[in-house]
């Protein structure tokens, strides 16, 4: 049965629907992709003039110093945080505004946010500016229906997610942000399903091989040593080796889908010989041995591994290469890692949000872990708060395809499920 608190905010999220669609299309039509970090700057202005009337003061904070950051390609971030009326704790929604590269196979406009049989269209509708459209849409909602409550409801909206974070969740992390004594609770709406909890996420580690030949004329090859044969070698034994190893491990999280509920690694690319032609080039590349290979790799990893083992395991196939290779010389090197984490279930945001669920959707959460990282690393791992979420609308398989989109009526639930989770976070005077 429905209390008076959930019909209020029922209400007044229904109220919303056009606005949210609104919204959500207007987010769309901002093409704020990375690489290379275009138009961030212009959604941070656009909450800001949208949230800022509202009464929430408004924060647009550059990543001045991080690698990413530049004039031509500014990293920009949102932050807006409305206060009740009394003390309280603090219920952070947190979002990313890059997308990723559009690709091919559209049937419609990837920046057009059309409206067809129920849902948005567009790149990033998905992956995240659906769940962030919801998000706000929730915290307005609230504090417009309950606006004598304790405490203080943030919205933020951060770059560079999809790249690793480090100029967005992890800068603003950095800064003190995320403190467990300004911020308490942290929801962070990708797209997981409406009914699903996300509590953390694998390990990464990305690294960079490197096999070394000798160069020559590619007329007499035998007074070179090629690079590439050399990756060959090391490409066979990891199909004998490596990728059976990895195959036998196994987690306990709840990790989706179930593929990745053991080890893997994907080789992100690779690269050997002369460098890429210019695209007005239309001569014949020169006859070269290459003595140079390169691959990157892209291991994912359990939380009850260790990354010091991990490591291991790809030097010891290397070096079990170079025993039995005559020449073979490599060099490994570190680009990327990230520790596995994954939330308590009976975390102070996890239980309230299971409860919202329940009452909203009828139906009991399932809980999830993801099969790749986000912005949750940063909020644990640097800003010390351990009571974080992912939570949001959207089907996460969809994420980074063509004609992505999202469902309205999934934004619509989750909308009111993160309304009626700061009702029951955030208390009201009775």
């Amino acid at each position: 049965m429905s209390t008076p608190v959930q019909n209020a905010l029922r209400d007044a999220i229904a109220a919303r629907r056009d606005d949210l669609v609104k919204l959500t299309q207007d987010l769309i039509r901002i093409p704020s992709l990375n690489p290379p970090g275009e138009k961030y700057l212009d959604v941070c202005e656009y909450l800001a003039a949208r949230m800022e009337p509202k009464g929430f003061k408004v924060e647009l904070i550059r990543a001045r110093g991080e690698a990413a950051d530049s004039d031509k390609y500014p990293r920009w971030n949102f932050i807006a945080r409305h206060e009740g009326t009394r003390p309280g704790e603090c219920v952070h929604f947190n979002s990313h505004h890059d997308v990723v590269e559009v690709g091919h196979g559209w049937t419609t406009d990837p920046f057009g946010g059309e409206v067809k049989d129920g849902r948005i269209y567009g790149r990033g509708s998905c992956d995240m500016k659906g769940g962030l459209a919801t998000s706000i849409i929730a915290a307005e909602a609230f504090v417009d229906t309950f606006p004598d409550y304790a405490g203080a409801v943030e919205v933020s909206s951060v770059a560079d997610e999809e790249s690793g974070g480090h100029a967005g969740a992890a800068f603003l992390a950095n800064k003190g942000y995320f403190n467990p004594d300004r911020v308490q609770h942290v929801i962070i709406p990708e797209p997981l399903n409406k009914d699903r909890i996300c509590l953390g996420h694998r390990g990464v580690w990305w690294a960079e091989i490197e096999t070394k030949g000798r160069i020559a004329h590619g007329s007499m090859p035998f007074l070179g040593d090629c690079a590439v044969r050399h990756m060959g070698a090391v490409l066979d034994e990891m199909e004998a080796t490596l990728f059976p190893l990895l195959a036998s491990k196994r987690t306990e999280m709840p990790v989706v889908p179930e593929g990745a509920r053991q080890s893997t690694l994907n080789i992100n690319s690779m690269h050997s010989g002369e460098p890429a032609v210019d695209p007005d080039h239309h001569g014949l590349p020169t006859p070269l041995v290459p003595d140079r290979c390169k691959i990157t790799i892209d291991r994912r990893f359990l939380i009850e591994e260790d990354l010091a083992e991990v490591k291991r395991e790809v030097t010891a196939m290397l070096d079990s290469v170079a025993a039995r290779r005559p020449g073979f010389d490599y060099e490994i090197r570190d680009l990327f890692q990230v520790i596995p984490t994954m939330t308590e279930r009976n975390a102070p945001v996890v239980r309230t949000v299971a409860s919202a669920i329940e009452e909203v959707l009828q139906t009991q959460p399932q809980y999830v872990v993801s099969p790749g990282t986000y912005d949750h690393k940063h909020v644990t791992q640097i800003g010390g708060l351990d009571n974080c979420i992912a939570y949001g609308p959207g089907i996460l398989d969809l994420a980074h395809q063509p004609d992505e989109w999202i469902g309205i009526d999934d934004m619509m639930d989750s909308a009111e499920v993160m309304a009626l989770t700061l009702a029951k976070l955030l208390p009201q005077p009775n």
